[in-house]
């Protein structure tokens, strides 16, 4: 199996209650950077055992996979034990031997279609055989100077005027849309602040950035994952979610 294969397959058992698999896939000293469960394989296990008992049956619907270096990342619809749909992005890191040893994650509830009559997960499904390098750096650049302030004039030169797929859940499309969307937050006073980013993972034309910062002075996490092409920011699609207060957490290894 190909390490995209075993993320897929391990996302899998949330549905299937396979633990046998999951044990199979992941490393026995496994990292979990999801806030609201336990660290280690007898968590993950434990959780899909929980899964696997409740009266509704989880759902698992993988819309993109991707993969970069040693990691892997999807784009996936979860429905968790009926409690709703929530679109997810999930990092996984591999080990030497081949093994699951990582996970970091970001999820929001589905929502109705955006002002532009996009989903959070609609949209372009091929992705072009390009070079990943050539994407990262147009994505790092434009988180650089864009997301977190670093320059932003830089920002009409990331996209060929206004032509640009926006599925993010409030916005329109094109800049035109980002800016009525950011002149709309200003005027109630609130603020999308990047500060730090800690990947931007590239397969193909496709890149997601993974960052930390506030949104409306609440500890926030962006995942923002970025169709580009011919050098230019054509798609964006993402997930925001509070970060949770340290005290809830179920385990110490932070978000990040």
């Amino acid at each position: 199996m190909t390490n995209k294969e075993k993320a897929l397959a391990l996302i899998s058992t949330f549905a299937s209650g396979y633990t046998m698999k999951a044990k199979e896939l992941l490393a026995e000293g496994y990292i979990q950077h999801n806030l609201a469960y336990g660290t280690g394989r007898d968590a993950f296990v434990g959780a899909v055992e929980y899964l696997a008992s409740a009266p509704v049956k989880t759902t698992v619907n993988n819309i993109r996979a991707f993969e970069d270096g040693d990691k892997v990342f999807l784009q996936t619809i979860y429905n968790f034990a009926g409690e709703g749909e929530q679109v997810a992005f999930d990092i996984f890191r591999f080990d030497s031997e081949g093994k699951i040893a990582e996970h970091w994650d970001n999820l929001a509830t589905k929502t109705e279609p955006n002002p532009s009559g996009h989903t959070q997960i609609d949209g372009n499904l091929e992705k072009k055989d390009v070079d990943k390098e050539d994407t990262r750096k147009v994505v790092e650049g434009f988180v650089g100077d864009v997301l977190r302030g670093e320059n932003p004039d830089r920002l009409t030169s990331y996209f060929y005027g206004d032509n640009y797929i926006q599925h993010n859940t409030a916005i329109a499309d094109g800049l035109s849309g980002l800016g009525a969307a950011l002149e709309a937050l200003a005027k109630q006073g609130i603020q999308m602040i990047y500060n730090k980013t800690y990947f931007v993972l590239a397969d193909g034309d496709y890149a997601l950035a993974v960052s930390e910062g506030t949104f409306g002075g609440v500890a926030t996490s962006f995942y923002d994952l970025f169709r580009v092409e011919n050098g230019k920011i054509a798609e964006h699609w993402d997930v925001m979610e509070i970060i949770a207060d340290k005290t809830t957490w179920k385990n110490q290894n932070g978000k990040f």
